[in-house]
């Protein structure tokens, strides 16, 4: 991931006199209006699309269609705008984790060009991910542009997420809940404060521009003991649709990879894969927002085998889709995989139960919703308060709890890293503030390097090196060749003090008898992860630091946890 370098602007603003929560709330205006526009323009887009495409339906050889946008889709994305394929999800949260929300602009845009050409030409993703990461590159780079530092960069950062999501689904509360629970990681009022402004900010441009409607509506449910009970096992299903979802959007991307093919081939042929699905259940293609719609009214016709066919048609589509080298996110996808597993569900209980007036089909739908959400992303909140908001299903909030928290952790205990931190956790880029990976990543070795030791000798004598101890500070002391200076090992005072106390070895003991050679040293590029890994592996308290074969310096664990709390006191400051 190529991450532009960080600049300033030169310019001595008067805004940043004020207060630093106002300029953030000031700022966050800025960016959740901002956000909320690009997510107004994608919508109208796709719906643009939709219209254009929709009288081609009929023909036989519109299969091709969705071929020909994942093609343009990813050669905009790779020629075009020199950008990887995928959802972006995970580019932000990379930047947040280690370059302080450094996002390019050409992201503000980029990937609402490419999923229009995914999903408009009828490509089974969400449109979700693509203005997640547009509303956050225009909160980095008005970060840039007003010479805010890192921590202020990420909060605005979460605010484009929040911002995006609230105007595309008109559900502030979800939209801000998303940013802190999975973009920034972290639940302070410095965050929530801005975050909240943004999505009320993006909401209104959504509602200004569009109206102000729920996305789905549906009748009210009456629910009983039975249905609570029963959604344990909606919870299992939907984990489990969840699981599959994960694991066959990564099989299909390392199949595609395997591919001897440019990408915009490899995106072609899932799309084909699509279109050709699409020809028989035209129900996987596109965002599938009117399939919701209908599934939560209870109007979906088709029986238990359909219904159950449709299912795993939708997850292998959404799989072709992305996993192939199309542009889109798994949000959408997620809403409708997630209302036909809960049909399929109420229809079991139907078949098994016919003697039980269970709720209307469309809670089940409703309630898969939040389950695959959830399971996905492994973030409850953000699955329950996306549904409640979505739908207006206020008097579903407890099951909606149940199903929520139960696939979350099902989920976790299977695939303990959600879908979209999956690779970051495999290469341990993954670092949220605060923590202990995130503190040690801004620590290097090289800047803890103690100089201060005195080498010696293997040819030296006991009694010489007695009265090189009385000068010395430290209990460590290098020891080397007297003639190619090189690194020999290391003499500790702790393992020679039997010497020490005993004057009749003072001219007849060496240096080089007595020191260890069996040294665990530390190269300047090391991870200092690893560092510490070897230090409590070994019981030490400081290490050599040698580079070719040459002692530079001692790191001690003295040092290294003083620059740690040092770090950690800057990084979770409430002030910014």
């Amino acid at each position: 991931m190529r991450i532009f370098q960080s600049w300033r602007y030169p310019a001595n603003w008067t805004i940043f006199r004020l207060d630093d929560r106002l300029l953030l709330i000031l700022v966050a205006i800025i960016v959740g209006s901002c956000s909320g526009l690009a997510s107004v323009v994608l919508n109208r887009l796709l719906m643009v699309m939709f219209n254009w495409f929709h009288d081609l339906r009929h023909y036989w050889w519109i299969f091709v269609l969705p071929a020909i946008g994942a093609a343009l889709s990813s050669l905009f994305l790779e020629k075009v705008v020199k950008e990887g394929a995928g959802h972006g999800v995970p580019e932000v949260i990379y930047s947040v984790s280690r370059y302080g929300g450094l996002l390019r602009f050409r992201s503000s845009f980029s990937r609402l060009i490419s999923s229009a050409l995914t999903i408009g030409s009828g490509g089974s993703a969400g449109p979700e991910a693509p203005v997640v990461i547009s509303g956050a590159a225009i909160g980095s780079n008005i970060a840039k542009y007003f010479s805010l530092n890192d921590r202020q960069r990420i909060t605005l950062v979460g605010c484009g997420a929040a911002g995006a999501i609230s105007s595309i689904f008109n559900a502030p509360i979800a939209g801000m809940v998303f940013a802190i629970e999975v973009i920034i990681g972290e639940w302070k009022s410095v965050n929530i404060v801005p975050i909240a402004i943004a999505s009320v900010a993006g909401t209104e441009i959504s509602r200004i521009l569009q109206g102000n409607q729920i996305p789905f509506s549906h009748r009210l449910f009456n629910i009983s003991h039975m249905d609570i009970l029963a959604c344990v096992g909606l919870a299992v299903l939907t984990a489990a649709a969840s699981i599959l979802l994960t694991r066959l959007l990564r099989f299909m991307d390392k199949i595609s990879k395997k591919l001897p093919a440019p990408l915009w081939i490899r995106a072609a042929i899932g799309g084909c894969a699509v279109g050709l699905i699409g020809l028989f259940l035209p129900e996987v293609l596109g965002k599938g927002y009117h399939e919701v719609q209908t599934m939560i009214e209870g109007a979906f016709s088709q029986g238990l085998a359909i219904v159950g066919l449709v299912t795993i048609a939708k997850i292998v589509a959404t799989a072709l889709t992305l996993g192939w080298g199309g542009s889109g996110g798994i949000f959408a996808p997620c809403l409708v995989i997630g209302c036909l597993a809960g049909l399929t569900y109420h229809h079991c209980l139907a078949l098994l139960w016919p003697s039980v007036s269970w709720v209307n089909e469309g809670c089940f739908a409703l309630l898969g919703m939040a389950g695959l959400i959830s399971g996905m992303l492994q973030a409850p909140l953000t699955g329950i308060f996306l549904i409640v908001e979505i739908t207006g299903g206020y008097e579903v909030i407890l099951p909606l709890i149940i199903v929520s928290a139960i696939s979350t952790t099902l989920c976790h205990y299977i695939e303990p890293a959600a879908y979209y931190m999956k690779e970051l956790v495999e290469y341990g880029h993954l670092l949220r503030p605060g923590t202990d990976a995130r503190v040690l990543s801004d620590l290097n070795v090289s800047e803890l390097i103690e100089k201060d030791c005195i080498a010696v000798t293997q040819n030296m004598l006991l009694r010489d090196f007695i009265s090189i101890v009385k000068k010395s500070h430290r209990n460590y002391f290098p020891v080397e060749d007297e003639e190619t200076g090189h690194f020999m090992g290391i003499i500790h005072l702790d393992d020679i003090r039997q010497y020490l106390f005993n004057p009749v070895m003072y001219d007849t003991v060496f240096l080089g008898q007595i020191m260890n050679t069996r040294v665990e040293v530390v190269d300047p590029d090391d991870d200092l992860a690893d560092v510490i890994r070897k230090m409590d592996a070994n019981r030490l308290f400081s290490m050599p630091v040698v580079i070719n074969n040459r002692f530079i310096g001692l790191i001690s664990k003295g040092n290294l946890l003083d620059q740690y709390r040092r770090e950690l006191m800057v990084q979770t400051s409430q002030s910014v």
